[in-house]
């Protein structure tokens, strides 16, 4: 490790003490997620401040791949499967960073293999919560089991970072992390102009962002579409993933399909964001949906389902939107209704957090190196 000589541009480290000079990162693969989009947009903010970072990835291929930040290092391990990635401990030993970083929960499971594996010549690792400790995918036992795990992670992990209050308070419980919980937004996501824009009805529209997987419960969405008064409005799903044939053959059976189009990934839905009567999030759980955000950031309401504690913080007031319970399908009609409905004003645009969060992460993992 390097000593700093004066003071770090981006953490305002003080004369003598160490840096996190160099992070290690990873990523299953690159074809779209919510985790690897904000850890890439972080990664540009911590290479800005003239730190090295190096993504290690089952595989490179993906929409994602055209976001990887100038000045990035890359391993590809060969496989977009996360079997690979239990490889990390060999190449943090012979990499050598100062720190580690896992995006979200489900890449902890291969902090704590390079953690048994390395021990105390594990460097640092900081984790983040990307989904609520409660899943709700879980039956009783898988449940039971997942909380035992949740109350291990204190064990590998130096520092966790939620996105809000109210996550935070709920990982320091289920993590058993007390004081080492740090509260630090995704940095905001922005337009990218170079990035084709995806096909649009001419008419209204409701739209949907995320994965075409279950635990966004785009059915739930399909379902609602013949029982709303407009029946001309039309669904967009931005996303791609293993359900969209099931989705298809649910739009078909239900007399919609002529009114739901899936037009796959997009590198930058803000141009669908700002034409949408509304923006729809149904999943079952969630982290802190950061579409959520980047509809409130263009003046777009949104309905989402209860599935985190985070989306109270978000859709902090009717004006913005409304939160129906996850399997209350009257309550998503009347929701989505509400905003179709003639005459309804949309909201002020809400600026998104976390203009800052680069800077506040590389604080972080230089007090955890200095400390190292």
């Amino acid at each position: 490790m390097q000593r700093n000589r004066g003071w770090s541009k981006a953490a305002k480290m003080p004369v003598g003490s160490r840096s996190a000079d160099h992070i290690i990162t990873v990523a299953q693969h690159l074809r779209g997620g919510g985790v690897e989009r904000a850890m890439l947009r972080l990664a540009r903010g911590w290479l800005a401040a003239g730190r090295r970072v190096t993504l290690v990835a089952g595989s490179l291929e993906g929409p994602l791949g055209a976001e990887l930040p100038a000045g990035i290092e890359t391993v590809e391990l060969g496989s977009g499967s996360v079997r690979p990635l239990f490889a990390l401990p060999r190449l943090v030993e012979r990499i050598g960073p100062d720190i580690l970083f896992c995006p979200g929960n489900f890449y902890t499971a291969v902090a704590a293999w390079t953690k048994l594996r390395l021990g105390a010549a594990t460097p640092p690792i900081v984790g983040k919560m990307s989904n609520a400790p409660d899943r709700g995918d879980h039956g009783a036992i898988a449940s039971a089991a997942h909380r035992l795990w949740l109350a291990q992670h204190g064990r590998f992990l130096d520092a966790m970072v939620a996105m809000t209050p109210a996550t935070a308070r709920a990982a320091e419980r289920a993590l058993h992390m007390p004081g080492r919980v740090t509260v630090i937004p995704n940095p905001p996501a922005a337009p990218i102009p170079s990035s084709p824009q995806p096909p649009l009805p001419a008419g209204r529209f409701i739209l949907g962002v995320g994965r075409l997987a279950p635990q966004k419960r785009w059915d739930r969405l399909i379902a609602a579409l013949p029982h709303l008064t407009d029946r001309q409005v039309s669904l967009v799903i931005l996303g791609e993933g293993s359900l969209r044939g099931e989705i298809e053959v649910q739009a078909r059976t239900l007399g919609v399909a002529h009114r739901v189009l899936m037009p796959g990934h997009a590198g930058d839905p803000f141009g669908a964001m700002t034409n949408a009567a509304v923006v729809a999030l149904t999943s079952d759980f969630e982290g802190v949906p950061g579409v959520l955000r980047e509809a409130l950031s263009v003046g777009t309401p949104v309905v989402s389902t209860n599935s985190s504690l985070s989306v109270a913080e978000i859709v902090a007031s009717p004006a913005l939107g409304n939160i129906v319970p996850c399997d209350d399908p009257e309550a998503l009609v009347a929701a989505i209704d509400h905003w179709l409905a003639p005459g309804t004003s949309r909201p002020a645009p809400v600026p998104q957090p976390g203009a800052d969060s680069a800077e506040r992460y590389l604080a972080l993992f230089d007090r955890l190196v200095s400390r190292a």
